[in-house]
């Protein structure tokens, strides 16, 4: 039976596996030898419930029923329940290709492991909740803004069927915040908040980076042994070659969440090693976006512009550049070169996989075939050389009718089912429209003859989702919500747990193209590493 808060069960397997920091003082410093430094959240002036997740909250096993106030004193840090002992971790890690050296939890503190009816374990974890020796020069706070996005877009992906970290809840500070949005030198107070997230466990390939970088073999081979037991226990006891079964295992989950990214349109924005999870989960939702009009070289983050290093296009080989680091950092534990190059082939080969069995959902194509490759190619280039929104084009193609002979429509009859697609319809010419329609008479004759046209629909509306969290919906839930209008944020967070549902009470609101008020707005389409 679902439990109060305070009765959860509580327990704290990173602590007790790994070394603790010995100092107690809450100061930025250089932690080694340690794995994780006791710190307490720091107290906020006017906590208030803003949002709640009662899936995630049932997960936990936590009752329904709770009084809202009582809850915000807990999930901003103010109270600790019996049985918490908050933490930060410490780790390492590269940003933007270049070696970070020490990073760690700078604004996120764990409050412990809840274990739930069903014996599984997860972590909560407070981000916002002030200051960790992690800190560096930040104040360990966050913003509405930057929380509402973490807090939807964390259920988002989970109903979209993409592995990431849960959000339990979204709790206002009343308290402000001073950020300069797009680093432009114009500070300015925002109002605060606090996210908790909640997963199996937040570890990130810059855990095992760190004590690499500090040449602490002993710590390496605990926090391995720590992964293996806790989130890998079916690859068997801790051992060279076990370590090695699940550092491919970790690389394959990274493939595999790659193409899951790529299939629904989602750019992570700052993909630091970091910022990848050692269980293939999405964690840390600061400058992400959906793709609108195709473009694989789009990036929502401004400080990635110049070079588009996390642009949508290049995330699948971020990721197995990710994957290449975090086999450098094992290379202590598995000295077999020939063996750690065979996880990298895992990779490509398990995101190959991925990636065709995503195109083949998402177009109705049955099974995946060779030739196919060439039909996929020419799509994306037709869906670049026309500005065409990327969503909305695959949720018009799941509804095309292929029955009867490809070349009983005309050119225009083609053309005119995925015009709504089109961010300029009158700037498409004839020669596009003409690419267009040979396409998808192509498309047409691949698909004919699989299965029926109704069942072959409802199954690519179930891989092609008809909406998705589009940056200028989330700004407009921050906007209402600064304002203290909670309204917008209630409705997108209902309306994205049913991603591949029709809706149509959403559908005028939602299934649209982004406005052109939003092309250019801060927070639409440019965003910082403080979104």
């Amino acid at each position: 039976m679902p439990a109060p808060l305070s009765e959860l069960t509580w327990d704290h397997s990173y602590r007790r596996d790994l070394p603790a920091d010995p100092e107690p003082r809450n100061y930025v410093r250089q932690v080694t030898g340690a794995a994780w430094s006791a710190v307490s959240p720091t107290r906020v002036r006017a906590p208030r419930l803003l949002a709640w997740a009662p899936q995630v909250a049932e997960l936990l096993g936590i009752a329904p029923g709770h009084d809202p106030q009582a809850l915000a004193q807990v999930l901003a840090g103010n109270t600790l329940a019996e049985g918490m002992a908050p933490f930060a971790a410490v780790y390492a890690g590269h940003q933007f290709g270049h070696f970070a050296g020490q990073l760690g939890d700078g604004r996120a503190i764990t409050l412990g492991e809840v274990l739930n009816p069903e014996g599984e374990r997860w972590e909560l974890q407070l981000k916002g909740a002030g200051p960790t020796p992690y800190s560096r020069t930040a104040d360990g706070r966050a913003v509405l803004r930057s929380s509402v996005r973490e807090f939807l877009c964390s259920e988002a992906m989970h109903h979209l069927g993409v592995p990431t970290t849960r959000a339990l809840s979204l709790v206002g500070t009343g308290e402000p915040v001073v950020r300069d949005m797009l680093y432009s030198g114009d500070p300015r107070p925002e109002p605060g908040a606090v996210v908790c997230r909640v997963a199996p466990s937040f570890i990130r390939f810059g855990h095992f980076e760190n004590f690499a970088w500090r040449r602490d073999g002993d710590n390496l081979r605990r926090l391995a042994e720590h992964v293996l037991c806790r989130h890998y226990p079916g690859l068997g006891e801790p051992a060279p070659d076990t370590i090695l079964a699940m550092l491919t295992e970790i690389a394959q989950r990274t493939a595999r969440l790659m193409a899951e990214w790529q299939r629904v349109g989602f750019v992570h924005g700052v993909m630091n090693t970091d910022n990848l999870s050692i269980l293939g989960v999405t964690i840390d939702y600061g400058p992400y976006g959906w793709l609108e009009g195709y473009d694989p070289d789009w990036t929502p983050n401004t400080t990635d512009a110049q070079s588009g290093r996390y642009r949508y296009g290049h995330q699948p080989g971020v990721g197995l550049w990710n994957v290449a680091r975090l086999a450098e950092a094992f290379h202590p534990l598995i000295q077999d070169e020939p063996a750690l190059n065979g996880v990298l082939d895992a990779y490509r080969e398990a995101f190959a996989a991925a990636q065709d069995a995503g195109f083949a959902a998402k177009l109705g194509l049955g099974a995946w075939r060779g030739e196919d490759e060439a039909l996929v190619g020419d799509l994306l280039d037709r869906l670049r050389d026309a500005e065409t929104d990327m969503p909305i084009f695959y949720r018009l193609l799941s509804g095309l009718d292929v029955a009867g002979p490809a070349g009983a429509r005309s050119d225009a009859d083609w053309v005119a089912a995925i015009t709504p697609a089109f961010y300029d319809a009158d700037g498409v010419d004839s020669e596009q429209r003409a690419a267009w329609a040979a396409w998808l008479r192509r498309w047409a004759e691949r698909v004919r003859g699989g299965a029926p046209d109704a069942e072959r629909q409802a199954a690519m509306k179930r891989a092609n989702p008809k909406y998705v969290l589009r940056n200028w919906m989330a700004q407009q839930a921050i906007d209402a919500a600064e304002q203290g209008d909670l309204a917008e944020l209630h409705r997108l967070f209902e309306l994205l747990q049913r991603p591949y549902a029709e809706q149509p009470e959403h559908e005028v609101a939602y299934f649209q193209r982004r406005p052109e008020w939003a092309r250019h707005k801060p927070g639409c389409s440019m965003l910082s590493c403080s979104s």
